[in-house]
C-alpha cells in the first residue's frame, strides 16, 4: 500500500523520528494499546520494534525494506481496520501485586504544594486505590501505572537529575511508577521502596508488568539509604571457570572502564529493555572483520586508553576506533610500539598496552574466536542504564578466548586495512547530520536557528546514555505543556525545559518526558559515539520536517 492509495485515519497521525523509526501519535492510552496489540498481530514487513508508550507508538523500521511513507500508510491503513469503539474497553482485571513505600521523597513536599493538599493527603491519594500497568519503559522494571487519584498531574523537574536512587516512587503527569535501577530521571520523587522491581534470578525478571494492578502501601517513614546501585540488577552468574588447556586474555588494568559490548539486545522493548550495545558500531563491525570473526561478535569497549590485556597460551587480536599508541611487552620485559590498525599475534606471557587515544574516546578490541562470555536476555552487551549484561571487567579478570566463535563462522585475518576517518578533540568542532521531528513544532520558530547556529559544548556530565550539551542560548519553547512519555530513538536530541539538548546514545531510555526536536542521522551515531567532553557540536538539517504523510 502507497501514501496514494492509502486513505488516511482520523485516529491516527505520523511523525518522523530519526533514520528508522516513525512515531504514531493516537488519541488516548486505549487507543494505543490497542493499535499496538494490531500491531503485533499484523507483522509489517520492515517492521522491528514498536514501543507503546501514553499516546504513541514509536515504530522502528528497516529502511532497506521499506520506505518511511510507504510505512506510515501501511500505519494508517491498521488505524482505520482497528475497530475503535472496542480498543477503548478496559482489559480485565489483572493480578494485583503490592509495593509498601517509606514516603520521603524530596519532592513530596513540593508535590502537595503543587496540589494544594498535605503530605499526608498526597499519601492517602497515593494509596488510596490499585494502580493500572500499562506499559513499560524507560529501564527493565520500569512500568508506567495509570488510574490513580485523578488530582494526579504534576509537571516533570524542569532539568531531570542525574542520578535517581533504585527504588525511587515518582510521580509525572497522571503516572506513577518506580525506578528499578540507579538512574538519571525527572519525575517528582515522592518515596522509596526496598522491595527489587527488576531481578534476573526470579522466574519473572519483572515484578510488575503490562496489565497487572499495584496497590502501594505505606510503609512508615523509616528512612531508607540509597547505597550503591542494585546489585540485583547485574548479571548474578560468576564468569565461568577458564580451562587452563584453553588461550585465555587476562585484564592487568582495565582503564577509566572496559565493557562488553556487541551488536545489542534487539526485541525485549516489550519488557522496558532497549538494544544497548557498542556506541560505535562501524568500529566494532571493524574489529571483528580483522579478525575474521562475525561483524556481530562481543568485543571489548574501552574508554580512554588504559587498557593492559596479558596473553595466557596464543590469541590473535585487532583494535580499532579512536586511534590509541599500542605497545608490546614480551614475557622476557622487552617491549615495542605497534601500528594502531590491524591484528597482533600475541604469544604466551605478551602484554599489549593501549595508551591514551590521541583523538575519539573509545576503542574496540577483538579477538580471534571471540571473547567467552555469558549472554544475558540473548545478547553480551553491558547496558550501564539498565544494569543489564557483564559487569565492567575488573583487575585480574580473565576471559577465555577463541572457542566462542564456531569455527566454520571465522574468515581469514585481515591484516591490512584502510586507513580510518579522522575523529574529534576536545576542543574541536564537529558537525553532525541531523533529522528534524518527531517534536519540532513544540519548539519556537528561533529553536530552529539556534540549533544550527550556535555551538553546543559537551559537558562533563556525558556517558554511554547520552552526551549533555550547553549551548550559549537554551532552545525556547512555543508549548510549556507537559509531553506524556514517548519512545525515543539512539541519536535522539531530547530537549528538557532547561532548553540545553541531551544527545541520546546506545544505553538511553527506551521512553523519555521530554520533546526531541530532531535525531543525528544513522550515518554520524558512530561518530557520535567519539565525541570527547569539551568538544563542540555543530548540527546541519539534512531532511526537512514532515509533520503528516497526508494533507
Amino acid at each position: 500500500m502507497t501514501p496514494a492509495t492509502a486513505l488516511p485515519s482520523p485516529l491516527l497521525r505520523v511523525r518522523p523520528a530519526g533514520s528508522e523509526a516513525l512515531l504514531a501519535e493516537l488519541p488516548d492510552l486505549a487507543h494505543t494499546l490497542a493499535l499496538h496489540r494490531w500491531l503485533q498481530a499484523q507483522s509489517l514487513p520492515g517492521v522491528r520494534a514498536v514501543v507503546p508508550a501514553a499516546r504513541t507508538l514509536l515504530v522502528e523500521f528497516d529502511a532497506t525494506a521499506v520506505a518511511p511513507h510507504a510505512l506510515a500508510a501501511q500505519l494508517h491503513a491498521c488505524a482505520v481496520q482497528m475497530q475503535a469503539p472496542q480498543a477503548a474497553h478496559p482489559e480485565a482485571a489483572g493480578r494485583l501485586v503490592e509495593i509498601p513505600v517509606h514516603y520521603t521523597g524530596a519532592d513530596l513536599p513540593e508535590v502537595a504544594e503543587l496540589m494544594g493538599v498535605s503530605v499526608a493527603e498526597v499519601i492517602a491519594r497515593h494509596t488510596g486505590q490499585p494502580w493500572q500497568a500499562a506499559f513499560a519503559g524507560f529501564a527493565p522494571g520500569f512500568v508506567y501505572l495509570t488510574g490513580g487519584h485523578p488530582s494526579f498531574d504534576l509537571p516533570r523537574r524542569s532539568t531531570p537529575r542525574t542520578r535517581v536512587p533504585a527504588g525511587a516512587v515518582a510521580l509525572a503527569g497522571a503516572f506513577s511508577a518506580v525506578y528499578p535501577a540507579a538512574s538519571p530521571g525527572g519525575w517528582q520523587l515522592i518515596g522509596v521502596t526496598e522491595l527489587p522491581l527488576w531481578d534476573l534470578q526470579r522466574p519473572e525478571p519483572a515484578y510488575v508488568q503490562p496489565g497487572f494492578r499495584v496497590q502501594f502501601r505505606d510503609a512508615g517513614a523509616a528512612r531508607v539509604h540509597p547505597g550503591p546501585p542494585r546489585t540485583d540488577l547485574k548479571q548474578k552468574t560468576p564468569p565461568a571457570p577458564v580451562d587452563k588447556a584453553q588461550a585465555a586474555i587476562e585484564i592487568v588494568a582495565p582503564g577509566l572502564q572496559t565493557l562488553v559490548q556487541d551488536g545489542g539486545r534487539h526485541g525485549m522493548a516489550a519488557m522496558g529493555v532497549s538494544a544497548s550495545g557498542a556506541l560505535d558500531l562501524p568500529a566494532m563491525r571493524q574489529a571483528n572483520r580483522r579478525v575474521g570473526n562475525p561483524a556481530g561478535a562481543p568485543v571489548l569497549e574501552n574508554l580512554l586508553g588504559g587498557l593492559q590485556l596479558r596473553c595466557h597460551g596464543r590469541a590473535t587480536l585487532a583494535v580499532s576506533g579512536a586511534p590509541a599508541p599500542l605497545t608490546l611487552h614480551d614475557a622476557a620485559g622487552r617491549a615495542w610500539p605497534l601500528p594502531g590498525q590491524g591484528c597482533v599475534a600475541l604469544d604466551d606471557g605478551d602484554t599489549l598496552h593501549l595508551g591514551a587515544p590521541a583523538s575519539g574516546v573509545r576503542c574496540y578490541v577483538a579477538v580471534r574466536g571471540g571473547w567467552q562470555v555469558e549472554p544475558v536476555l540473548g545478547s553480551c552487551a553491558t547496558d550501564t542504564l539498565a544494569h543489564l549484561g557483564p559487569p565492567a571487567l575488573q583487575a585480574g579478570q580473565r576471559l577465555a578466548v577463541g572457542q566462542a566463535v564456531p569455527a566454520g563462522q571465522l574468515q581469514a585475518v585481515q591484516p591490512g586495512v584502510p586507513e580510518p576517518a579522522p575523529l574529534p578533540r576536545a576542543g574541536e568542532t564537529v558537525t553532525l547530520d541531523v533529522l528534524l521531528g518527531p517534536r519540532t513544532d513544540w519548539f519556537a520558530p528561533e529553536a530552529l536557528a539556534l540549533l544550527t547556529g550556535q555551538p553546543w559544548q559537551v559537558t562533563a556530565q556525558s556517558n554511554r546514555v547520552g552526551l549533555r550539551l550547553a549551548g550559549a542560548q537554551p532552545l525556547p519553547r512555543c508549548r510549556t505543556d507537559e509531553l506524556p512519555s514517548e519512545g525515543t530513538v539512539t541519536g535522539a536530541l531530547q530537549v528538557p525545559a532547561s532548553g540545553q539538548p541531551v544527545l541520546f546514545l546506545a544505553d538511553h531510555p527506551l521512553t523519555g518526558g521530554y520533546p526531541v526536536i530532531g535525531a543525528v542521522a544513522r550515518h554520524h551515531l558512530g561518530l557520535a559515539a567519539q565525541i570527547p567532553v569539551g568538544a563542540r557540536l555543530r548540527f546541519r538539517v539534512i531532511a526537512p520536517y514532515w509533520e503528516e504523510v497526508f494533507p
